[in-house]
């Protein structure tokens, strides 16, 4: 059905005369994007979606900046300079400045006028009984109501994301984003900083990255020069690795995984913090580097754990089963840690075992590289997933629902690989032992005039890499989707976070937050007849499942006041 036609925009010179040499432009009922293409100026600072007008059946609008460069909003005596992001509501006879003391346009609502005219016409007509049906204007009047009904709760879920708060005793099991530079304060709420992270008392760290800048590090988090023990694993290579060695403190000990194919890297991002009351777990999808952690949109995990009790016999949970199976692959030097009040210990993997990791809110998801057979193949990738995933029941509303990938860099792939990956991500079942079935995927990737308005412009495109030989294959347009979502803020902090996740609606079956790009490098795979899983890099990740989405007493702290974590703290984790 076309949309119903609210008003114009009607270009006006200084004086505020329309200017005719300019076209008039039509503005429907809903969402209008307005750019250098529709405005018929050549101005290179007007962006291709410059603005957002969502109209609504009364003649009032809302204006949401989209471009990289301010609006201004003019209303009788009142002038408000909107910057990217932001918005303001509109009304009939407006002027509309889209750069700033350049390129007028008044916003002239048509709506009421044009009913009362179409009414006036075939009154006067009397060729014709009726304008409409009693239950036509009926219906027309009711489906304006409707429409006007779902804006405002439109509206209400804008306002309820720009006011979502999460007090600190429910933060252990959270997903969180990283904070932003440059975005406004709204956009940053509940988000953490790498201080926020690593803080209190710690005795021992593990850092797992790929890119590790040391000179920012210290600076950015000073904590560090007081920690006793510090294991940096990475995967730096020889040029950055020799400054590293230079200027590292020297209690550091750095250690580069072993990578047994040609293309692979050390590409998981973790910290493991070692505390008088426990260990701290964090997986995130930052390098340790300024850009990573100030400009782009990022993801972080991360719960705390305590040490088991001496007479804890239980069998380790799945969590540790995951987390210790990969920290054995790095294989990094052993090495001996005197604990404050503690005693000595053996630094390897199997120090590890010593928390209890019973009250995890998540699955870990790892890969690491090698042709893995046998019963190791469902340990890693893409096959873990499937794994993990087929021991789920799912509500029946996401039988058959898409799949969405989102990530920063796009490897060479092919539809049989692509379909592989969907089987994975698509596995789990119903209660009635019916399989979810295939969804169809959708890929999130940024545009290039994304790129282009982003907080950092075309800067941010570096770390979004993907030749064009990969970008163009014809087999990938079903998929693409846009990064776009104004009402989180975060538009224009371009992606380095990766997610994964299969929804309907509003709801997610699971989600994945993990260093994993869409890459068969990263997710591995499958050959000989499906026997065996290749893998060139490690990652890792964490699968929030609805299994844990429950209430726990699990809320326990290594950094918590007054005890905090001695207690237990009624913690429920929120996923949706």
């Amino acid at each position: 059905m076309p949309r119903s036609q609210i008003g114009y925009l009607v270009p006006v010179n200084k004086n505020l005369e329309e200017d005719a040499s300019l076209p008039k432009l039509s503005l429907f009922y809903g969402p209008n994007f307005i750019g250098r293409n529709d405005v018929s100026i050549s101005d290179k600072r007007l962006s291709r979606k410059h603005i957002a007008l969502t109209t609504s059946p009364d003649g009032s609008a809302d204006l949401l900046v989209e471009g990289t460069n301010p609006v201004v909003v003019r209303s009788g005596e009142l002038r408000k300079k909107l910057s990217s992001c932001e918005n303001a509501a509109i009304s009939n006879g407006d002027l509309i400045e889209l750069i700033p003391g350049h390129h007028f346009f008044k916003y002239v609502s048509t709506s009421t006028g044009e009913t009362k005219r179409s009414f006036t016409e075939a009154n006067s007509d009397g060729e014709r009984e009726k304008l409409t049906s009693k239950r036509e204007r009926n219906q027309g009047l009711e489906d304006e109501a409707i429409s006007a009904n779902k804006l405002k709760a439109e509206e209400k879920c804008v306002e309820a994301i720009r006011n979502f708060r999460v007090s600190n005793d429910k933060l252990s099991h959270t997903f969180r984003l990283l904070k932003v530079q440059g975005l406004p304060a709204w956009a940053n709420t509940n988000s953490v900083s790498i201080g926020d992270v690593i803080q209190g008392d710690v005795l021992l760290v593990v850092l797992s990255n790929y890119m590790v800048d040391i000179d920012w590090l210290m600076s950015a988090c000073p904590i560090l020069a007081k920690i006793p023990y510090v294991l940096v694993i990475h995967g730096e290579g020889d040029s950055r690795l020799d400054h590293m060695k230079s200027n590292k403190p020297s209690n550091w000990i750095l250690h580069k995984p072993p990578l047994p194919i040609s293309f692979g890297t050390h590409h998981s991002k973790a910290m493991l913090l070692v505390y008088p009351q426990g260990v701290r777990v964090i997986v995130h999808t930052a390098n340790l580097i300024y850009v990573d952690w100030n400009n782009k949109s990022q993801g972080l995990w991360m719960q705390d754990f305590p040490w088991k009790d001496q007479n804890n016999s239980k069998k380790g949970c799945g969590f540790e089963n995951d987390l210790i199976d990969y920290l054995s692959t790095l294989k990094w030097t052993e090495f001996t840690a005197n604990l404050p009040a503690l005693g000595n210990f053996n630094i390897n993997s199997t120090f590890f075992k010593k928390f209890d990791y019973s009250n995890a809110g998540v699955r870990l998801i790892a890969s690491v590289p090698g042709y893995h057979t046998g019963s190791n193949m469902k340990k890693w990738g893409h096959m873990k997933l499937r794994t993990v995933l087929q021991e789920c029941v799912f509500d029946k509303e996401f039988l058959r629902s898409p799949l969405v990938y989102q990530f920063s860099s796009l490897g060479s792939l092919d539809e049989k690989w692509m379909a592989e990956l969907a089987s994975s991500m698509s596995s789990g079942y119903l209660e009635d032992k019916t399989a979810l079935g295939l969804g169809e995927p959708l890929i999130i990737w940024p545009s290039v005039e994304d790129v282009r308005c982003s907080l950092e412009g075309y800067a941010a495109g570096n770390a979004i890499p993907s030749p064009f030989k990969n970008v163009e294959k014809a087999f990938l347009k079903k998929y693409w989707a846009k990064w776009k979502a104004s009402h989180t803020g975060r538009c224009r902090a371009m992606p380095h976070i990766k997610t994964y996740t299969r929804f309907k609606g509003q709801k997610l079956a699971w989600f994945l937050l993990t260093s994993a790009n869409l890459s068969k490098a990263a997710w591995g795979a499958l050959q000989k007849n499906n026997s065996q899983l290749m893998i060139r890099s490690y990652e890792l990740g964490v699968l929030f499942l609805p299994s844990h989405v429950k209430e726990e007493n699990g809320g326990f702290s290594c950094t918590g006041n007054g005890g905090l974590s001695k207690k237990m703290v009624k913690t429920i984790l929120i996923v949706a």
